[in-house]
């Protein structure tokens, strides 16, 4: 791994980089030194050549002048070789000979006799040892001489070139060390280099993975000012650009999640394969009622949406154009608004924005239930009034019991629809919020017996039991004592109302820790199961074949839900058909402002 990394690298092709230029300076210099030192040895040979023939030639005795010449050879280590024109020749040492035919039949050392010139060559020349012929190389010098007693000759002077050699082999095991020397100091040179400068570097890739964990205040120490320093800059500023966009873009998606989380509307984004790839809270509720309700079907069908929904999402990448569709979900209107997604010039998705329609139509219902009703619990009185007041006009009624029967029936009927509008009106500002509320202490145990005896007269007329099963309160509660009363009298009027004859009507009252419960229990008729979560809605009447007497308006139930709901507390309804019905309400002992 170490050649793979960028020190290892570096040093390599550092040292590569010496290593030849090294080889090719050493193939140099030793070629040079070589060179030199034969050029040297030629020049130390030729000058003691004729340092020689000058000692032959001014020398006065033969004798001296070849002492003087040995002793100059042993001292340099040389060879001498002197051919004499009378045909004597003369070598020293003389166990080192070498064939007088080779320097008159060799080419270029016979110059020196024909042509009379100094001669410098080097060849590999037989000489002879003590009898035994030996190759070697040679550095010969032939230089012509002339001596005192006017003869002449040649002078040969050679060496072997051990001796150059040898000088050579020390030059090259100096280079050969330098040249060592110079490698493992360009090593440990090129490994600190490279160390030193990717130091910098693998601080940056550590920085580099603690921002890839998403660290972004990672720091790179600027040591320098050169490129690695710029690199730096550059890193610490790229990482603080980021930490600003990411900051950025993690706050605009917190932001978006926040409003996708709190929308009432369902949002449902899809991807260009109709997958779903990011929803809110409403959206899931949506598809968790679409998996129930295809659970409870017994479907096999698995998909993740409805059809009409994939159907829309096809047809918005096929058109890509914005599409509606309505969808029923459990019992629950949708309407489903589709827009395509684009990535550039081509639809990637698409994001469905779901609106529950549920209260939006029971709210139509409501209204168009609301406004039939109104019309015809108005049609009735006024219809009794125009025809009774037609007939009075008429002189139908041809007796005074007759009139005053008919102006009865005229006033009741007024005085119905003047309840009607009354309560309508106290309904409409109920739900408005603008009830007023006159917040009292009150003796429960009293206020009970009071209102249970307005009812008194009407139970013995109509042989109905009215009891009382009234607990000991020994606290006061804090009430509108106008608007509670207002509810128990219409939940008594209406327990009476549908209580059949030696039925019984009890009111009960029970104390409990944060207040009391109120129960209006009769023997009546009681209220179909399907019509419970409908009694406190407006208009809501029972059958009326099963009530006895005058019928309501329909309001009074309403009125008292929203009169009990002002108090804080809470209304319910327990009824079995045939058996009688059971109007419970809950009242805190203090009302929160």
């Amino acid at each position: 791994m170490f050649w793979r990394s960028v020190v290892g690298k570096l040093w390599f092709t550092i040292l590569l980089l010496v290593s030849v230029v090294l080889t090719i300076l050493t193939i140099m210099l030793l070629q040079y030194f070589d060179k030199f030192h034969t050029d040297q040895a030629e020049e130390r040979l030729t000058s003691h050549a004729h340092m020689t023939a000058s000692i032959l030639e001014h020398y006065d005795t033969e004798d001296t002048a070849l002492s003087t010449s040995m002793k100059l050879a042993d001292h340099y280590n040389m060879k001498l070789m002197l051919l004499i024109d009378d045909g004597n020749s003369w070598y020293y040492p003389e166990e080192d000979q070498v064939p007088i035919e080779l320097f008159k039949n060799d080419p270029e050392l016979s110059e020196v006799i024909t042509k009379n010139e100094v001669v410098v060559t080097r060849g590999d020349f037989p000489f002879y040892v003590n009898g035994e012929e030996i190759h070697n190389e040679v550095l010969v010098v032939g230089i012509p001489v002339n001596f005192v007693q006017n003869r002449s000759g040649v002078l040969y002077i050679y060496q072997y070139l051990e001796v150059i050699e040898e000088a050579t082999l020390q030059t090259k095991n100096i280079i050969y060390l330098a040249a060592g020397i110079a490698i493992i100091l360009t090593t440990i040179f090129a490994f600190f280099l490279s160390t030193r400068i990717t130091a910098p570097l693998r601080k940056m890739r550590q920085a580099s993975l603690e921002v890839a964990k998403g660290n972004f205040d990672t720091k790179m120490p600027i040591l320098t000012r050169d490129e690695i320093g710029s690199l730096a800059m550059a890193f610490n500023r790229m990482g603080r650009v980021l930490n600003t966009n990411l900051t950025a873009l993690n706050q605009e998606k917190e932001q978006l999640s926040r409003i996708l989380s709190s929308m009432a509307d369902g949002v449902i984004t899809l991807d260009r394969k109709g997958s779903i790839a990011v929803t809110n809270p409403p959206a899931e509720q949506f598809i968790q009622a679409w998996h129930f309700e295809q659970s409870t079907n017994n479907n096999e069908n698995t998909d993740d949406l409805p059809k009409a929904i994939k159907k829309l999402f096809q047809q918005v990448v096929a058109l890509e154009e914005e599409q509606m569709v309505e969808v029923d979900v459990q019992g629950r209107a949708w309407v489903v608004l589709m827009t395509p997604l684009y990535d550039d010039n081509f639809v990637r998705g698409a994001v469905a924005v779901l609106r529950d329609m549920t209260e939006e139509r029971l709210h139509d219902k409501l209204r168009k239930d609301f406004i039939a009703n109104v019309s015809h619990e108005l049609r009735t009185p006024i219809s009794m009034l125009q025809g009774y007041s037609e007939a009075i006009i008429d002189d139908i009624a041809g007796s005074e019991e007759e009139k005053k029967e008919l102006a009865k029936i005229i006033y009741d009927e007024s005085l119905r629809m003047g309840r009607l509008v009354n309560e309508l009106l106290d309904l409409a500002r109920m739900e408005a919020g603008h009830i007023q509320l006159n917040i009292e202490p009150i003796n429960i145990r009293e206020f009970s017996r009071r209102v249970l005896r307005k009812f008194q007269g009407v139970a013995k007329d109509h042989n109905i039991q009215l009891r009382a099963e009234i607990a000991e309160v020994d606290h006061q509660i804090m009430v509108d004592s106008d608007r509670i009363e207002q509810v128990l009298t219409n939940l008594i009027d209406n327990a009476m109302r549908h209580t059949s004859v030696e039925g019984s009507v009890t009111l009960v009252v029970s104390p409990l820790r944060e207040g009391i419960k109120i129960d209006v229990r009769d023997t009546g008729s009681g209220i179909p199961e399907e019509d419970l979560p409908f009694v406190f809605e407006r208009f809501y009447k029972a059958d009326k074949a099963r009530t006895r007497g005058r019928a309501g308006t329909g309001l009074g139930l309403a009125i008292v839900k929203n009169i009990v709901e002002a108090h804080n507390g809470h209304v319910s309804v327990h009824s079995k058909l045939g058996e009688g019905t059971t109007f419970s309400f809950f009242l805190p002992s203090k009302i929160d402002e």
